[in-house]
């Protein structure tokens, strides 16, 4: 399912065209350049000298507290050093990805028309050194690739049981929005 098929009651999506790049690099879980109803904010995370504690979510608290417990689904993914998983789309499901072991470099794309942040791409690294919960909402392409030499799980809940009518793929190296997966500072 390409993403100009998609479709939903208020939801209309296009595939913009972009230039080569990663857009907005997102330092700050407030930062003005966030793709419209894309949240961020720190998890805490308790080390001692056994290893550590975090918590990924309370459930009707932080980025995810409007998720409905009735149909709330929390999942996990184990991905290997380089890997590329992108992109995925949703026209129901809001996602709210907890990177808890190693690194990604998550790309964020607004296919929503009706969007003040239309094309808009956001790339956001998580993980290990920057421990924020994330918000993709309904309309925003996401993917990732995993950075450095260990494997990244990634616990994610969803607002919504899995339906696989509602899970659109484009291509990591689709030609319109041109998401550079490289290297950027060799």
């Amino acid at each position: 399912m390409s993403a100009p098929a998609l479709t939903a009651v208020g939801l209309e999506l296009g595939t913009p065209v972009c230039e080569k790049g990663i857009g907005n690099v997102i330092i700050a879980p407030d930062s003005n350049d966030l793709i419209a109803g894309v949240r961020a904010q720190p998890y805490p995370v308790w080390p001692d000298d056994r290893g550590f504690f975090l918590e990924v979510v309370r459930m009707g608290q932080g980025v995810p507290a409007a998720f409905p417990k009735e149909s709330t689904q929390v999942s996990a993914a184990l991905s290997y050093p380089g890997t590329i998983k992108a992109f995925h789309i949703h026209r129901r499901q809001t996602d709210c990805w907890v990177p808890v072991q190693g690194m990604l470099q998550v790309a964020l794309v607004d296919l929503r028309k009706d969007s003040p942040t239309f094309g808009l791409r956001n790339t956001i690294y998580l993980g290990a050194h920057r421990r924020w919960q994330l918000l993709i909402p309904p309309g925003v392409a996401h993917g990732y690739k995993v950075t450095g030499t260990e494997s990244a799980l990634l616990v994610y809940l969803t607002d919504r049981f899995y339906d696989p009518t509602d899970e659109g793929r484009i291509p990591h190296d689709d030609p319109s929005i041109r998401y550079d997966w490289e290297t950027q500072h060799k």
